[in-house]
């Protein structure tokens, strides 16, 4: 069976999604599965190419409608073409439920018998937009209160025909890039700050509160960046921490593509973040995970319930307007980070 996936972006959305490729390969074992993912995107799907992902697609569709007639865009998209229709597929998942993924969708060839499938409603929070059905041969029915992990596998699993796990497998632990990693860096926690709203960050005076409780029971801190301006972020944040005498265990990372950043992440201790796609990557990595948010939406995108059967939350989300407090964000790692000292003794 030959299936393919429709999710461009963004980040957070993506990383969502990736326990699709592991519900398929459990009821369908055998499947040759490909996604198309706009090319920034890419390099997180990369480890699981070889074990569940048959290729990657990459598309640049949010620059191409830029110039759209400039010949780099024509060529480019040639190419694209060019890939996607490679092949014919017995089903075509559009999981983004947008007009951009509903044409890569449209422009995939099918299988004979071969089948469009999509979402028929809009759920509580994200984006939809009519075209995603028109296009679908089978349109699928979601509920309207539903978590970005679960609405995604429910709508391959009615597609398709299987009942999913109870929980997500996100399949970056087994991926042999990352597969039987202990971390390498057990004292270290990410601080992942930075995100593209300014609404959701943390202020610099919490993150350094938060820093120097941790530093004081042994830890070191992480600073990831993406941009300039996280660059700076992390830069205010190493120095606040480490002070005049020349502490150095809080330290700023190289900016790294996103494949070899989840690898460092993977090697942390546990990771404390703002709502991004980078605390997302954190939670599919089953690190001990704290996120924060200023808005009630932990329920659509945050981490996932605990199983009934565990005896600590090894991911939480904290809320609160306007922003979270130090003490609560650091009792919700105290709780997370009980996992470790229950690994060490």
């Amino acid at each position: 069976m030959k299936v393919l996936l429709v999710k461009l972006s963004s980040l957070g959305d993506v990383v969502h999604a990736l326990p699709v490729v592991q519900d398929i390969l459990a009821a369908r074992p055998g499947a040759q599965i490909d996604w198309v993912v706009e090319t920034s995107f890419a390099p997180v799907l990369a480890p699981l190419l070889g074990s569940g992902l048959r290729s990657v697609i990459s598309c640049e569709l949010r620059r191409w409608r830029k110039s759209p007639l400039s010949p780099t865009t024509r060529t480019a998209w040639r190419a694209f073409m060019r890939e996607l229709q490679s092949q014919h597929y017995d089903a075509v998942i559009d999981l983004q439920g947008l007009t951009k993924s509903a044409l890569v969708a449209w422009l995939a060839r099918l299988a004979p018998g071969g089948k469009r499938y999509a979402m028929a409603n809009q759920t509580e929070g994200s984006g939809y937009e009519a075209p995603t059905r028109w296009v679908a041969d089978v349109a699928v029915t979601m509920e309207p209160h539903s978590h970005a992990v679960q609405r995604g596998r429910a709508l391959c699993a009615r597609a398709l025909g299987y009942t999913p796990a109870a929980l997500p497998d996100y399949g970056l632990n087994r991926a042999p890039a990352l597969a039987g990693k202990a971390p390498a860096a057990p004292e270290n926690i990410a601080f992942v700050h930075g995100s593209s709203r300014a609404d959701k960050l943390w202020p610099l005076e919490n993150w350094l509160a938060l820093g120097r409780q941790l530093m004081a029971q042994g830890y070191h801190i992480a600073l990831p960046h993406g941009s300039d301006a996280e660059l700076a972020m992390s830069q205010a944040i190493a120095a606040g921490l480490n002070g005049e005498e020349g502490d150095a265990r809080a330290t700023v990372w190289p900016r790294l593509p996103l494949d070899a950043l989840t690898r460092q992440l993977a090697q942390c201790a546990g990771v404390i973040g703002v709502d991004s796609g980078l605390s997302h990557i954190a939670a599919a990595l089953d690190l001990p995970h704290v996120q924060i948010y200023n808005f009630d939406t932990a329920w659509r995108t945050g981490p996932l319930p605990a199983a009934p059967d565990a005896s600590v939350a090894r991911q939480l989300s904290v809320f609160a307007q306007p922003t979270p407090t130090v003490q609560d964000v650091a009792q919700a790692w105290q709780c997370c980070s009980s996992v470790l000292s229950d690994k060490a003794t």
